[in-house]
């Protein structure tokens, strides 16, 4: 039975019924937010390409982390920009490395705080790319064995969550072995599971100081034509005992997303990335768009699409908002 028994707009009508009837509902327990801390002293350096987003050094951080609890932000990833860079990046198990003095302080001093950790070498490589390099490409297995001492560190130091984001075949697995065998077992693992060789990235590079010095990381992140490869990527991650899969970037990729969520019942993060957030920021910026109606309308998509977390920069742009109404 159609029109005009059957009247959509009914359910339109104002916001009050709006709400009632809303399907997707954006809060801030949905929501991790990203902090790049530097190695140094007193640093607050703006980055060009993402307007708001810093980075810090350990003694100012307090700024950024006191907002962040304020605002009821359930959890941080952290990125790590060292003084020290090498070959094979082994700052990344330094025990006094900056993500090391970072989660102790973090853990110490905000303990409501949940704190994750990205696992990779790019940050940490004077090369740039994620892993120990053999005839110019990075060599899988080599950096299997270098991410098992980085996630004992992280874990060492009181991280609750460990994130494996350079696509190395294995990781997981590697990372689940190393972690129960050190007496780690509860720490779960988020995997950055779909990722994909995007040029979405380019303002985190200049975030996190990790540009390649040569080529790129299509041998190692996906091709962004391909579908069904994330579905495979995904059931490995999730058989060598990732607790949380994920899917980056996000809205050029709301297709994988839903297909992720129809055929495996795990949790699904989605990261809206840099490119992402500074596009919008740039148009905002410009006065071709609102700026906080678009980045509200963006981050529904990506939950409505099946995403159960979503990391983002605008985490406490978005939280301010909720808050407010």
């Amino acid at each position: 039975m159609g029109f005009p028994v059957n009247r959509p707009r009914r359910l339109r009508k104002n916001e009050s019924i709006r709400r009632l009837v809303r399907e997707t509902n954006l809060t801030v327990d949905d929501l991790i937010y990203p902090i790049f801390i530097e190695d140094g002293e007193n640093i607050k350096k703006e980055i060009p390409s993402m307007p708001d987003i810093y980075r810090w050094s350990l003694d100012r951080v307090d700024e950024e982390l006191e907002e962040v609890v304020s605002l009821n932000l359930p959890a941080v990833l952290l990125f790590g920009i060292p003084s020290h860079k090498d070959e094979v990046g082994s700052d990344t198990w330094n025990e006094e490395g900056i993500i090391q003095r970072a989660i102790r302080h973090i853990k110490k001093n905000y303990p409501q705080l949940y704190v994750i950790t990205d696992v990779c070498f790019c940050e940490y490589t004077s090369h740039g790319h994620c892993g120990v390099l053999h005839n110019h490409d990075v060599d899988n297995d080599l950096t299997l064995e270098n991410t098992r001492k980085q996630v004992i560190s992280h874990a060492k130091a009181g991280a609750d969550m460990v994130a494996p984001s350079g696509m190395m075949d294995g990781v997981v697995k590697t990372i689940r072995e190393a972690l129960d065998s050190s007496g780690f077992k509860d720490v779960p693992i988020m995997a950055y599971s779909a990722k994909y060789a995007s040029s979405y990235y380019g303002p985190f590079r200049e975030a996190a100081d990790s540009t390649p010095a040569f080529g790129d990381r299509r041998t190692y992140q996906m091709d962004p034509a391909n579908r069904l490869e994330a579905l495979r990527e995904v059931k490995l991650d999730i058989e060598e005992g990732a607790d949380i899969v994920m899917v980056k970037p996000a809205l050029s990729y709301l297709d994988i997303i839903r297909d992720i969520k129809n055929n495996f019942n795990v949790p699904l993060a989605a990261y809206n990335v840099s490119g992402e957030y500074s596009m919008i920021k740039a148009a905002g910026k410009m006065g071709w768009i609102d700026e906080k109606k678009v980045m509200m309308e963006t981050l529904t998509s990506i939950k409505r699409a099946g995403a159960d977390i979503i990391i983002t920069y605008f985490a406490k742009e978005v939280a301010k908002t909720l808050k407010n109404g």
